[in-house]
């Protein structure tokens, strides 16, 4: 009989979560770079807030187009062989980003539309890598686990968001586009081959329909039928949408704070860094005793510290209110991440994943989207301002109408999904 790991670092203890979470760190920093680096790019060749924008919408489009397909091919094929050929597509992605500029040096227009058109590639590949990954993780560990697991993931991204933007600003002050993409290739490939060495293989349910339609319908009707778990992706939905001010930051740091593409890099890096600190915060206390309450009271904390760093005209005053907004929205991720683990059957994982990413993960890109266009009509400062104020009211309105999350005490108390997927009381 063996026996589960415990202690904080429990997770850890499985080589193959190991890898994961190293292939997680290399991946997601090469991510990070690049998006720093195509941000501060496209403001340059176009000095236009509105094409910043469309960078989010390039991407949210066709990732938004594929994701729940993607979820269904999650639940009907390896996740890890699947996540390889995402990755794989991804490295080709960020090695055009590379050849690009320097193919093509005269024509700073094609250059930006070819930029647009990797970005758009990008979207599809991440659709299908997201569940994928996310389904992955779950299965390394016992499900005692999860809460461990869970934290360790979102640290280990957040700590990869804290050092890719710093570095990809660092590097492109000291060698330009070449030297940020070289490093951005070099990271994305070290993610591949870790999450090529893990030595795992996905236990298929071969009761999972063939019929698409179906399928998918059946990861969506999961969802909406939990309350809690609907009410807490609408949440972080609404409030990214809202509140988030990534796509505006070139223009803070070359307008309003005029510090530069270094500056710019520690402006990105700041949310990751609050985070980090309140990872290593999570993973040494006891569960959240009551997750409804502490949720809103995240959000909220999203919200308010989002309009600080939109008034604020310090350099350090800003990074001080991006990292309160990231370390809110780490316990915000954290609640969410384990609602999800905790009560979504195995089988069933890719697909809801996969409407998990709609909710969430695209809302980063179409809330940049909205942050663009918010600010060709009102201004920088006053379209980050109404963000974190639509913030509070989205937290007011959901939470006051669902007494099962403003109920919600300790998410492991729920228990375990049973058979048909609902959760076992």
């Amino acid at each position: 009989m063996t026996t589960t790991p415990s202690g904080p670092y429990a997770a850890l203890q499985h080589p193959n979560f190991r890898r994961y979470v190293i292939g997680l760190l290399a991946f997601t920093m090469a991510v990070q770079i690049q998006g720093t680096v195509v941000g501060w790019q496209i403001y340059e060749l176009t000095h236009d807030k509105l094409a910043l924008g469309m960078i989010g919408l390039a991407e949210a489009l066709p990732f938004i187009g594929f994701a729940l397909y993607a979820g269904h091919l999650a639940d009907r094929h390896d996740r890890r062989r699947m996540a390889i050929i995402a990755l794989s597509v991804l490295v080709l992605c960020s090695v055009t980003l590379l050849v690009l500029p320097l193919a093509l040096p005269q024509h700073p227009r094609r250059v930006t539309r070819l930029i647009y058109a990797t970005i758009i590639v990008s979207g599809v590949a991440r659709s299908f890598l997201q569940p994928a990954r996310q389904a992955l993780s779950q299965e390394l560990v016992p499900r005692a686990l999860f809460h461990n697991a869970v934290t360790w993931r979102s640290g280990a991204w957040q700590l990869a968001a804290v050092i890719g933007p710093a570095l990809g600003g660092a590097l492109y002050a000291i060698g330009g586009t070449t030297v940020a993409y070289a490093g951005d290739v070099t990271l994305i490939v070290i993610g591949l081959l870790a999450i090529i060495s893990i030595r795992h293989r996905s236990v298929i349910n071969r009761d999972h329909t063939d019929d698409v339609g179906e399928s998918l319908g059946e990861g969506l009707r999961f969802v909406f039928r939990e309350p809690i778990l609907l009410s807490a992706l609408s949440l972080d939905l609404f409030s990214v949408f809202f509140g988030g001010a990534t796509a505006l930051l070139p223009v803070f740091a070359d307008e309003i704070l005029r510090v530069g593409p270094q500056g710019l890099g520690l402006l990105r890096a700041a949310p990751a860094v609050g985070a980090v600190v309140m990872s290593l915060v999570i993973v040494h206390r006891p569960p959240f005793v009551r997750a409804g309450r502490t949720l809103a009271l995240a959000v909220c904390g999203f919200g308010i510290f989002t309009i600080g760093f939109g008034l604020s005209t310090s350099f350090w005053l800003s990074v001080l209110m991006l990292a309160l907004a990231g370390a809110s929205d780490m316990v915000s991720v954290s609640i969410r991440s384990n609602l999800l683990q905790t009560i979504t059957p195995t089988h069933l994982f890719g697909r809801v994943s996969s409407v998990n990413s709609v909710f969430v993960g695209s809302s980063n890109e179409i809330g940049m989207f909205e942050s663009g266009v918010t600010a060709q009509l009102f201004g920088t400062v006053p379209s980050v301002v109404l963000g974190g104020a639509a913030t509070l009211v989205v937290v007011a309105t959901i939470f006051g109408r669902n007494p099962k999350l403003r109920g919600l005490r300790r998410i492991q108390d729920l228990g375990t999904p049973s058979s048909d997927g609902a959760p076992a009381v």
